[in-house]
Protein backbone atom coordinates (compact mmCIF):
# COMPACT_ATOMS: atom_id res chain seq x y z
CA UNK A 1 0.00 0.00 0.00
CA UNK A 2 1.55 3.31 -1.08
CA UNK A 3 0.65 6.45 0.88
CA UNK A 4 0.91 9.92 -0.66
CA UNK A 5 2.19 12.16 2.14
CA UNK A 6 3.50 15.66 2.80
CA UNK A 7 6.63 16.27 4.88
CA UNK A 8 6.52 19.34 7.14
CA UNK A 9 10.08 20.66 7.45
CA UNK A 10 11.57 24.12 8.09
CA UNK A 11 8.26 25.79 7.30
CA UNK A 12 8.06 24.02 3.93
CA UNK A 13 5.86 21.20 2.62
CA UNK A 14 7.46 18.47 0.54
CA UNK A 15 5.37 15.77 -1.20
CA UNK A 16 6.62 12.23 -0.73
CA UNK A 17 5.37 8.65 -0.86
CA UNK A 18 5.79 5.76 1.54
CA UNK A 19 5.09 2.14 0.65
CA UNK A 20 3.68 0.18 3.59
CA UNK A 21 4.83 -3.44 3.58
CA UNK A 22 3.80 -4.29 7.15
CA UNK A 23 1.68 -2.75 9.88
CA UNK A 24 2.23 -3.32 13.58
CA UNK A 25 -0.29 -2.18 16.18
CA UNK A 26 1.59 -1.97 19.46
CA UNK A 27 -0.35 -2.11 22.70
CA UNK A 28 0.14 -1.39 26.39
CA UNK A 29 3.33 0.57 25.65
CA UNK A 30 3.25 3.14 28.45
CA UNK A 31 6.48 3.88 30.32
CA UNK A 32 4.45 4.09 33.55
CA UNK A 33 3.40 0.52 34.27
CA UNK A 34 0.83 1.68 36.81
CA UNK A 35 -0.89 3.66 34.03
CA UNK A 36 -0.66 0.62 31.75
CA UNK A 37 -2.41 -1.49 34.38
CA UNK A 38 -5.15 1.15 34.73
CA UNK A 39 -5.73 0.97 30.98
CA UNK A 40 -5.84 -2.84 31.17
CA UNK A 41 -8.42 -2.61 33.95
CA UNK A 42 -10.43 -0.18 31.78
CA UNK A 43 -10.53 -2.73 29.01
CA UNK A 44 -11.28 -5.65 31.31
CA UNK A 45 -14.23 -3.71 32.71
CA UNK A 46 -15.60 -3.77 29.17
CA UNK A 47 -15.06 -7.52 28.89
CA UNK A 48 -11.85 -7.37 26.86
CA UNK A 49 -9.49 -10.38 27.37
CA UNK A 50 -6.20 -8.56 27.96
CA UNK A 51 -2.78 -10.22 27.64
CA UNK A 52 -0.69 -11.06 30.67
CA UNK A 53 2.56 -9.95 28.97
CA UNK A 54 3.02 -6.36 27.89
CA UNK A 55 3.85 -4.58 25.62
CA UNK A 56 2.16 -6.56 22.84
CA UNK A 57 2.45 -6.38 19.05
CA UNK A 58 -0.54 -7.11 16.82
CA UNK A 59 0.11 -7.65 13.09
CA UNK A 60 -2.20 -5.95 10.61
CA UNK A 61 -2.68 -6.56 6.88
CA UNK A 62 -0.68 -4.01 4.91
CA UNK A 63 -3.58 -2.75 2.78
CA UNK A 64 -5.65 -1.80 5.85
CA UNK A 65 -4.28 1.74 6.18
CA UNK A 66 -5.76 4.95 4.81
CA UNK A 67 -5.38 8.71 4.82
CA UNK A 68 -9.04 9.01 3.83
CA UNK A 69 -11.64 11.19 5.52
CA UNK A 70 -14.22 8.37 5.77
CA UNK A 71 -14.07 4.74 6.85
CA UNK A 72 -16.69 1.98 6.72
CA UNK A 73 -17.23 -0.34 9.68
CA UNK A 74 -19.44 -3.37 10.18
CA UNK A 75 -21.41 -2.14 13.18
CA UNK A 76 -21.95 0.86 15.43
CA UNK A 77 -19.79 -0.39 18.33
CA UNK A 78 -16.41 0.78 17.02
CA UNK A 79 -14.10 3.55 18.19
CA UNK A 80 -10.73 5.12 17.47
CA UNK A 81 -7.53 5.29 19.48
CA UNK A 82 -5.07 8.22 19.37
CA UNK A 83 -1.56 7.03 18.46
CA UNK A 84 1.67 8.37 17.04
CA UNK A 85 2.85 6.39 14.04
CA UNK A 86 6.41 5.62 13.00
CA UNK A 87 6.98 4.97 9.29
CA UNK A 88 10.30 3.15 9.15
CA UNK A 89 12.15 3.70 5.90
CA UNK A 90 15.48 2.43 4.66
CA UNK A 91 17.21 5.72 5.48
CA UNK A 92 14.95 7.63 7.87
CA UNK A 93 11.93 7.35 10.12
CA UNK A 94 8.87 9.52 9.59
CA UNK A 95 6.40 10.48 12.32
CA UNK A 96 2.67 10.67 11.68
CA UNK A 97 -0.42 10.66 13.86
CA UNK A 98 -3.22 8.17 13.47
CA UNK A 99 -5.94 6.00 14.87
CA UNK A 100 -6.07 2.25 15.40
CA UNK A 101 -9.84 1.95 14.86
CA UNK A 102 -11.25 -1.07 16.68
CA UNK A 103 -14.44 -3.15 16.70
CA UNK A 104 -15.36 -3.16 20.40
CA UNK A 105 -17.81 -6.06 20.22
CA UNK A 106 -15.28 -8.35 18.54
CA UNK A 107 -12.60 -7.10 20.95
CA UNK A 108 -14.43 -8.88 23.77
CA UNK A 109 -13.47 -12.14 22.04
CA UNK A 110 -10.16 -11.32 20.39
CA UNK A 111 -8.18 -8.07 20.38
CA UNK A 112 -6.13 -9.08 17.32
CA UNK A 113 -9.12 -9.75 15.06
CA UNK A 114 -11.03 -6.71 16.37
CA UNK A 115 -8.35 -4.58 14.72
CA UNK A 116 -8.37 -6.51 11.44
CA UNK A 117 -11.99 -5.68 10.60
CA UNK A 118 -11.37 -1.90 10.68
CA UNK A 119 -8.77 0.16 8.81
CA UNK A 120 -6.00 2.09 10.51
CA UNK A 121 -6.18 5.81 9.72
CA UNK A 122 -3.08 7.99 9.35
CA UNK A 123 -2.39 11.68 8.81
CA UNK A 124 -1.37 12.94 5.39
CA UNK A 125 1.28 15.23 6.88
CA UNK A 126 4.39 13.82 8.58
CA UNK A 127 7.61 14.92 10.28
CA UNK A 128 11.11 13.52 10.09
CA UNK A 129 11.85 11.87 13.45
CA UNK A 130 15.29 13.51 13.46
CA UNK A 131 13.59 16.93 13.53
CA UNK A 132 11.53 16.21 16.67
CA UNK A 133 13.90 14.17 18.82
CA UNK A 134 14.59 17.32 20.83
CA UNK A 135 11.48 17.89 22.90
CA UNK A 136 9.87 14.55 21.95
CA UNK A 137 8.54 13.90 25.46
CA UNK A 138 6.74 17.26 25.45
CA UNK A 139 4.72 16.53 22.29
CA UNK A 140 0.99 16.44 23.11
CA UNK A 141 -1.26 13.67 21.78
CA UNK A 142 -5.02 14.16 22.02
CA UNK A 143 -8.24 12.94 20.49
CA UNK A 144 -11.83 14.16 20.22
CA UNK A 145 -14.88 12.05 19.45
CA UNK A 146 -18.19 13.34 18.11
CA UNK A 147 -21.19 11.24 19.08
CA UNK A 148 -24.80 12.26 18.36
CA UNK A 149 -23.53 15.70 17.38
CA UNK A 150 -21.62 16.33 20.64
CA UNK A 151 -17.82 16.77 20.41
CA UNK A 152 -15.89 15.51 23.48
CA UNK A 153 -12.22 15.61 24.45
CA UNK A 154 -11.51 11.88 24.68
CA UNK A 155 -7.77 11.42 25.29
CA UNK A 156 -4.91 13.77 26.09
CA UNK A 157 -1.33 13.40 27.31
CA UNK A 158 2.32 14.11 26.60
CA UNK A 159 4.49 11.52 24.90
CA UNK A 160 6.64 11.30 28.03
CA UNK A 161 4.09 8.74 29.20
CA UNK A 162 4.56 6.48 26.17
CA UNK A 163 7.37 4.27 24.97
CA UNK A 164 10.02 6.40 23.22
CA UNK A 165 10.36 5.91 19.43
CA UNK A 166 13.80 4.27 19.51
CA UNK A 167 12.61 1.88 22.23
CA UNK A 168 9.46 1.11 20.25
CA UNK A 169 11.47 0.37 17.11
CA UNK A 170 13.86 -1.82 19.11
CA UNK A 171 10.91 -3.73 20.56
CA UNK A 172 9.48 -4.39 17.10
CA UNK A 173 12.88 -5.36 15.72
CA UNK A 174 13.37 -7.87 18.56
CA UNK A 175 10.09 -9.64 17.78
CA UNK A 176 9.81 -9.34 14.01
CA UNK A 177 11.53 -11.28 11.25
CA UNK A 178 13.20 -9.52 8.36
CA UNK A 179 14.00 -5.92 7.51
CA UNK A 180 11.89 -3.19 9.15
CA UNK A 181 11.92 -0.93 6.07
CA UNK A 182 8.35 -0.31 4.99
CA UNK A 183 6.87 -0.94 8.44
CA UNK A 184 4.20 1.32 9.91
CA UNK A 185 4.31 1.08 13.71
CA UNK A 186 1.31 2.34 15.68
CA UNK A 187 2.44 3.32 19.15
CA UNK A 188 -0.34 2.16 21.43
CA UNK A 189 -2.73 4.63 22.96
CA UNK A 190 -3.51 6.80 25.98
CA UNK A 191 -6.00 6.13 28.74
CA UNK A 192 -9.51 7.50 28.22
CA UNK A 193 -10.16 10.74 30.07
CA UNK A 194 -13.62 9.68 31.14
CA UNK A 195 -12.82 6.00 31.48
CA UNK A 196 -15.66 5.05 29.12
CA UNK A 197 -15.52 3.97 25.50
CA UNK A 198 -17.48 6.23 23.15
CA UNK A 199 -18.40 5.24 19.63
CA UNK A 200 -19.50 8.09 17.44
CA UNK A 201 -19.70 9.39 13.92
CA UNK A 202 -16.39 11.27 13.86
CA UNK A 203 -12.93 10.83 15.37
CA UNK A 204 -10.11 13.40 15.44
CA UNK A 205 -6.49 12.97 16.52
CA UNK A 206 -3.80 15.62 16.92
CA UNK A 207 -0.08 15.46 17.70
CA UNK A 208 1.02 18.97 18.72
CA UNK A 209 4.58 20.25 18.80
CA UNK A 210 4.29 23.29 21.06
CA UNK A 211 8.03 24.03 20.84
CA UNK A 212 7.87 24.57 17.07
CA UNK A 213 4.25 25.72 16.84
CA UNK A 214 2.92 23.01 14.54
CA UNK A 215 0.72 19.93 14.58
CA UNK A 216 -0.17 16.76 12.71
CA UNK A 217 -3.88 15.93 12.41
CA UNK A 218 -6.02 12.99 11.43
CA UNK A 219 -9.80 13.51 11.15
CA UNK A 220 -12.31 11.01 9.77
CA UNK A 221 -15.98 10.09 9.74
CA UNK A 222 -17.16 6.61 10.72
CA UNK A 223 -19.88 5.09 8.55
CA UNK A 224 -21.43 1.79 9.70
CA UNK A 225 -22.53 -0.43 6.81
CA UNK A 226 -26.32 -0.06 6.73
CA UNK A 227 -27.18 -0.75 3.12
CA UNK A 228 -28.14 -4.42 3.55
CA UNK A 229 -31.87 -4.89 4.12
CA UNK A 230 -32.73 -7.33 6.91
Amino acid sequence: MTLDLVLQRDGKREPLSFTVRRIINAGFTGRDQAAVQRHIQELRSHGVPCPERTPVLYPKLAHLITTGADIEVLGPATSGEAEFVLLVGAERVLVAVGSDHTDRELEKTTIEKSKLVCPNVISTEVWDLADVREGWDDLVLRSHVTARGMRTLYQEGRLAGMLAPDDLIALVRSRMKGDLAGTAIYSGTLALLGGELIWGERFEVELRDELRGRALRCDYRVRPVDWIAE
